[in-house]
């Protein structure tokens, strides 16, 4: 192996000497039974290139890894320039002790030298250390080409190679760098070891920033010499380069059948001129306003147009792709829209029926309507024809949103009798521009509401008792609806139908008044019928008076008691069998008993009892009925 002759730098020696101290093994000497070793670390030392006239040291240890005392008496030296110090002979190490020592490479001439130094007690050598190590001498780099014109470079960048070599001696080079606008060195990873002869190849980049002759060097350092390499290049005007204004173009939602055109525009950003040749666009998308080829020179713009023409509802996407002669010969624009279905304008119901109205009044229905398809759609007008018929709630115009609904009123105001018929007709810009909404309806006039008798007389009826009366109530001309009925006393009261109600033109309907008189004495009130007749409320008079209920009694006699009784008890009940309740406040002597608090229309039942002296009372005696009239 062939080492170098010439001393490294600092930092390169110390990378050397890591390498090589890694690479090293460990001498042990002992004696034969094992009972003492003499060890160094490192085992082997390796100094690697030196220059000559230099020194260069390496600290060591010597340890006593035995288990008895080592006594070094002496050291052998190694071959030529390298010695030992910081060592005071004899040196007595104990089990496990250390002590320092300095290696020392001075070579007096080039070449590489191998040599070994001996560590020797009484008994003989007991450690060899193998050291290493070569002498160099300074050489002289050169360059092959000694200078590099680039010349004229238009566009990207130039790279040439210069070869570095070492003559005379070895070099360790260290730097290379290079100075001027636009110029760049690369190659191997420094630093880099060239031996007597050998070479190193590194690369030169000219990267013109702008025309014009630019000059630069290239300066090559090592431990020994430094070299200049002159540097040349002009830059020419820079290739065509086209960019374009909007990288992408989106044209949102656009209806089918519709289309949207967005605007475009490419620059040649380059130094010289560039020729369009293609421009294509894919999809649901067309070129205009680009007459190709196209000559743009530097710095020129020119602008064209993109239409979206959407055929179906959804996403679309496409590609507006541009070839031409430019440093970027292929440029991309993306292209978006979304295509929706046009606006649809339905109504909830398409025929509207009012029935009949009478004339003076008006009755409302509500409309609906709704865009049902996929974009906004504006109502402009909303005509209507025939008598009677008008619309509210509707102002114009109307937007509304995909999906979005609006209601307002159809109205039907009737000015004579008869049938009527008109029309809604609402015009927007939906795909059906003209919608019609059909309405029927009938005038009717004013219904008379009659009631026969006009007076209902109920006579006297017993208080608490009640008594019905019937009247009727008479539409002409045309069906009325009587909305409600009132009396405004409690002792009369309506019943028979059910409010509101209506009747037919022509025809009847009964009203049941019943009295109940709550006092007695004469009373008196009015029922009060509303509708809708011209005659709005109709008035039917009541009269009636309230008579006091007779008075009813039942007249009680018995057998006397054969048991020596002194007075008898009187009992009622409402069922047959009892319960039975006694009514004489006192023992009666007497065979004889009134009851004066019965009432009309009840059942009662009675019974009696014998009292004797003793307070002792006989059990019930036979059960008589007695039916009071009513009332």
């Amino acid at each position: 192996m062939r080492f170098p002759r010439r001393s490294l730098t600092p930092v390169l020696l110390r990378f050397v000497i890591l390498v090589f101290s890694l690479a090293s093994t460990l001498c042990y000497a002992g004696s034969p039974n094992g009972t003492q070793g003499l060890t160094c670390m490192p085992g082997q030392m390796w100094f690697g290139l030196v220059l000559v006239g230099q020194t260069t040291t390496i600290p060591a240890a010597l340890t006593n890894t035995g288990s008895t005392a080592i006594t070094v008496s002496s050291i052998i030296p190694a071959g030529s320039g390298f010695g030992i110090s910081g060592v005071n002979l004899p040196l007595t190490l104990s089990p496990g002790q250390s002590a320092p020592i300095s290696v020392s490479f001075s070579p007096q001439v080039g070449g590489h030298v191998d040599a070994t130094f001996g560590f020797a007690s009484a008994s003989g050598v007991i450690l060899n250390l193998n050291v290493h190590g070569s002498g160099g001498k300074l050489g002289l780099l050169t360059a092959s080409p000694a200078s590099i014109d680039f010349g004229t470079v238009t566009a990207g960048a130039a790279t040439r190679s210069v070869t570095i070599k070492s003559t005379l001696g070895d070099e360790i080079v260290s730097q290379a760098v290079a100075t001027g606008s636009g110029f760049s060195i690369s190659g191997p990873s420094l630093p880099v070891m060239l031996w007597w002869g050998r070479t190193a190849t590194f690369n030169v980049t000219y990267t013109p920033q702008s025309s014009g002759t630019v000059t630069g060097s290239v300066t090559i350092l090592s431990n020994g010499s430094s070299l200049t390499i002159p540097l040349a290049g002009t830059g020419g005007a820079t290739a065509g380069s086209l960019s374009a204004a909007a990288p992408s173009l989106r044209f949102g939602s656009v209806q089918v059948g519709s289309s949207q055109t967005l605007s475009e525009t490419l620059t040649n950003s380059g130094g010289s001129s560039v020729t369009i040749s293609q421009a294509a666009a894919t999809g649901a998308y067309a070129v205009s306003g680009l007459g190709l080829p196209a000559t743009l020179a530097a710095g020129q713009s020119t602008s064209f147009s993109v239409k979206f023409t959407p055929t179906t509802g959804g996403s679309a996407s496409g590609n507006l792709s541009i070839t031409s002669n430019a440093s970027n010969p292929t440029m991309a624009v993306p292209l978006s829209g979304t295509g929706v279905t046009p606006g649809s304008l339905t109504v909830a119901v398409p025929s509207l029926t009012f029935g009949s109205v009478q004339v003076g009044s008006s009755q409302t229905l509500s409309e609906t309507l709704t865009n049902s398809g996929g974009s906004s759609l504006t109502v402009t007008q909303a005509n209507v024809t025939g008598t009677g018929f008008s619309v509210k709630g509707l102002t114009l115009p109307l937007t509304l949103t995909a999906g979005q609904s609006f209601t307002f009123g159809a109205v039907f105001a009737p000015t004579s009798a008869g049938s009527a018929s008109g029309n809604i007709a609402v015009v927007s810009n939906a795909s059906n521009p003209n919608l019609a909404i059909s309405m029927l309806g009938s005038g009717a006039v004013a219904g008379q509401l009659t009631i026969s008798p006009g007076t209902l007389s109920f006579g006297g009826v017993v208080v608490g008792q009640s008594k019905s009366m019937t009247a009727t109530l008479n539409a002409t001309g045309s069906s009325v609806i009587i909305s409600s009925g009132a009396t405004g006393t409690s002792e009369f009261a309506l019943s028979g139908q059910s409010f509101p109600f209506s009747v037919a033109a022509g025809s009847s309907a009964s009203i049941t008044v019943t009295f109940t008189p709550q006092t007695s004495g004469t009373a008196s009130a009015s029922a009060s019928f509303v509708s809708n007749a011209t005659n709005s409320t109709m008035q039917l008079s009541l009269t009636g008076s309230g008579t006091p209920p007779p008075q009813h009694s039942v007249n009680l006699s018995w057998n006397p008691s054969t048991s020596g009784a002194v007075g008898y008890n009187v009992y009622r009940g409402n069922t047959s069998g009892g319960p039975y309740t006694e009514i004489n406040p006192t023992l009666d002597s007497s065979t004889t008993y009134t009851d004066s608090t019965v009432l009309g229309g009840h059942t009662y039942y009675y019974v009696s009892t014998a009292v004797d002296a003793s307070g002792v009372e006989s059990g019930f005696s036979n059960e008589v009925k007695a039916t009071i009239p009513s009332p």
